[in-house]
């Protein structure tokens, strides 16, 4: 994933590098609100915040650029978002690496000219793979593991210009408007970088959070919820057509989450469903309006079918499991007007503040035969949303 060109045609050119395997990016406060962090540390990229914000930053004078190569290794299941930028001219010249498809995917704006490129190997396997980026004479060339995978060349009618001034770094998110990228894709990416090595210099880089999140020693792919968020999405946006009911599936470990797995509610209503799940006693428990039903049995795979007139539970395809529950007044609204919570108890008024937070992994959500990425959320909170620890 992340790599980043120092500005090409006119010598301006870096790629990135991060490490991670575990969490080491010691922090030291600087004095200004904001805490330095080493360049070579192991960095989780998908920490909640604002999801164009860079998750850290740095700015260093061209004339202290060395190296035109920068390298990094890599680990995530996430398909999609943005890894690494970096611009000059205050982001009038600008690079950006993200992830497209799995596939590496670069963007770059020099002297007005736009290009966007993207190749090499789907990366998204949950395995470490080394990037490294570097620029030669007028081509910028992108390596995944030693090998040469993308050349991009950019040559401009205008004068070469001598640049000097400042350039600025940022990792898991750009500092320019998204308007201007040729290719829009969504940013936040649930991924660790570690061992970089940025334009062979050890300055360090400055973050805004308070505290980093670890990346896990090892992964697998799933939903990770911590206990202390959830994700909520308007139920609008979830194409559901009333004529063919609405099918949910949950994959996982039921016995070994612990929390609220599911949430709907409509305006001005109360919570029209729950499902929750006790790792102490092994039971999941689901209540739609007045009625409730407690499953004991272990089971990895849960169907809940919303029909016209009931709703529908399976556990592991096992049709002998098949459990009906009559269907509440008000059913369709809920699926028109409402919010659809993962990993949390919906609260009351707008902000929808949660409780009873899910701890654990849950392997995939589907909704109407399609997975439901988290990463979509209007409102995401402390969740790895493509990895679970293995």
């Amino acid at each position: 994933m992340a790599l980043f060109c120092k500005a090409m045609a006119g010598g301006l050119l870096f790629t990135l590098s991060l490490a991670l395997l575990r969490w080491e990016a010691e922090g030291q406060g600087n004095g200004r609100g904001k805490t330095e962090v080493s360049g070579g540390a192991a960095v989780y990229l998908g920490q909640d915040r604002d999801i164009w914000r860079p998750l850290m930053h740095t700015t260093v004078n061209l004339s202290d650029i060395r190296g035109i190569k920068s390298s990094f290794q890599v680990r995530t299941f996430d398909p999609e978002g943005a890894i690494f930028y970096g611009d000059t001219k205050k982001g009038e010249d600008w690079f950006i690496l993200s992830l497209k498809g799995g596939i590496p995917m670069m963007q770059i704006s020099k002297g007005g000219v736009l290009v966007s490129v993207v190749g090499g190997p789907k990366i998204n396997d949950g395995k470490w793979h080394t990037l490294e980026v570097s620029n030669q004479e007028k081509f910028v060339i992108l390596k995944v593991d030693n090998s040469r995978e993308v050349e991009v060349g950019m040559q401009s009618k205008q004068a070469e210009e001598v640049i000097s001034g400042e350039l600025r770094l940022a990792l898991g998110g750009i500092l320019i408007s998204e308007e201007k990228m040729i290719v829009q894709f969504e940013p936040q990416i649930d991924a660790c970088l570690r061992e970089g090595n940025w334009l062979s210099l050890s300055m360090p880089w400055e973050t805004e959070v308070e505290e980093l999140w670890p990346c896990f020693q090892n992964i697998q792919p799933g939903s990770y919820f911590p206990g202390t968020g959830f994700a909520i999405f308007n139920t609008s946006v979830l194409n559901i057509e009333e004529h063919r009911g609405t099918e949910i599936e949950i994959w996982g470990d039921f016995s070994q989450i612990n929390g609220t797995i599911l949430s709907i509610k409509a305006p001005e209503q109360n919570l029209m469903f729950i499902l929750v799940a006790n790792n102490n006693t092994k039971e999941v428990t689901l209540t739609f309006g007045e009625e409730k039903i407690t499953m004991k049995d272990i089971f990895k795979r849960l169907v809940i079918t919303f029909q016209t007139d009931s709703l529908q539970v399976v556990r592991d395809e096992d049709v002998t499991t098949n459990t009906m529950l009559p269907i509440s007044p008000g059913y369709m609204t809920m699926w028109r007007q409402g919010h659809l919570a993962v990993g949390g108890l919906l609260g009351e008024g707008e902000d929808n503040v949660g409780s009873q937070f899910l701890t654990g992994c849950l392997e995939k959500i589907q909704i109407q035969g399609k997975d439901l990425d988290l990463d979509l959320a209007v409102k995401h909170m402390s969740i790895s949303s493509h990895s679970c620890p293995a």
